[in-house]
């Protein structure tokens, strides 16, 4: 659900930027108001989650990968303004340092993961979880709901966006300048997937840490709640209260050589050098539809997706040459940057909120 440049016109990229642009600023100035609670280190943490989570690509039906995002549960702890940023610099720091996405396509790709989706699971999960109690069973399901909804609807979101450059982007040969294959092949193609697989293990991720969370620091839950009915909470503990979640988080940097397992790219992610290759242009055909893809890559695509390299491109440093070590280095960074990211964020947010105008002279 990355997509890349050359995949979007600039025309589509340029709207999809400003369309995220009023969100990221009515988040910042909602985030820069609670800078006075525990918000930032929970920031940190949730966008790192999210950073890591997407590093562990799944097998998808057709021979295609896909990965969970972590939009329900940030949504769920952090709510939709602050999800909105935290997953946000998760996939910017993704495109410029590694890759995983494109930069031209960075509006797009906030704009489906980061902007649509937390707020439908925003919503959805305040529907379904109600007035009941944050340690409810209902809570857990609906977080799990939230997460299940979030992801598919910004696969078709993606979907979308793809599919519609070949109905309105063709050079003077009628050939595709960007994505090749229109809403008919996109859409089935993207959704098979996020459906069956991607969603599940969003759904399961959502649910498992909300239902974690439950029992061991339910007041994570609180801000999101909503008018809730009287029921036991624990309060934050400092940073102890957050202790659980920073040692799971490590697990998971510790794990993420398993993303590397899953083999194939995810639909629409194909390298422009992939269309000159005769086997992976059979791939790519077996995974949209029986649809066969061009003989060479569309020239608005070859000429965008030399816009930008990124150092650790696919979460390979050049200098490594064991691919899981590689892995587990490019989470290690990745991570650290986020948290870097963050850190600054906050102090200059914080700056901002606490600056007391200068008096002018009469």
């Amino acid at each position: 659900m990355h997509i890349p440049d050359g995949y979007l016109s600039p025309a589509t990229c340029a709207a999809l930027y400003a369309g995220s642009a009023p969100f990221w600023y009515v988040a910042l100035n909602r985030v820069k108001k609670a800078l006075h609670t525990r918000l930032v280190p929970l920031l940190s943490l949730f966008s790192a989650f999210c950073f890591l989570i997407m590093m562990f690509n799944l097998p998808l039906p057709g021979g295609t990968t896909g990965h969970a995002v972590g939009i329900g549960l940030a949504t769920v702890v952090l709510g939709p303004w602050a999800a909105m940023l935290a997953i946000s610099v998760a996939l910017i720091i993704q495109a410029l340092l590694f890759g995983d996405g494109g930069i031209t396509a960075m509006g797009a790709n906030c704009f489906n993961m980061a902007i649509i989706g937390p707020l439908v699971a925003y919503a959805l999960y305040r529907i379904v979880a109600g007035r009941s109690p944050l340690t409810s069973v209902r809570r857990m399901v609906a977080a799990g709901l939230a997460g299940y909804a979030a992801i598919n609807v910004a696969a078709i979101f993606a979907a979308v966006e793809l599919g519609i450059q070949p109905l309105l982007y063709r050079d003077a040969a009628g050939a595709p300048l960007y994505c090749p294959y229109p809403l008919s092949v996109s859409i089935p193609a993207m959704m098979l997937g996020h459906l069956t697989v991607a969603g599940i293990a969003e759904l399961i991720v959502s649910a498992g840490v909300v239902g974690f969370l439950q029992r061991s620091n339910p007041a994570l839950l609180r801000a999101t709640a909503g008018s809730v009915r009287n029921a036991p909470e624990k309060k934050l503990d400092g940073a102890r209260g957050l202790q659980p979640l920073w040692i799971g988080l490590s697990i998971l940097m510790v794990l993420t050589p398993l993303g590397i397992l899953a083999a194939g790219a995810a639909w629409g992610e194909w390298a422009a050098s992939d269309f000159s290759n005769p086997a992976i242009r059979q791939q790519i055909a077996a995974v949209s539809l029986d649809q066969p893809a061009p003989l060479h890559a569309p020239h608005g695509l070859l000429e965008m997706s030399q816009l930008w390299t990124a150092p650790f491109a696919q979460y390979a440093p050049p200098y490594i040459r064991n691919a899981a070590f590689g892995y587990f280095l490019s989470a290690m960074f990745g991570v650290g940057l986020v948290i870097l990211a963050w850190s600054v964020m906050g102090r200059f947010m914080r700056g901002l909120a606490y600056r007391v105008p200068e008096e002018r002279p009469i």
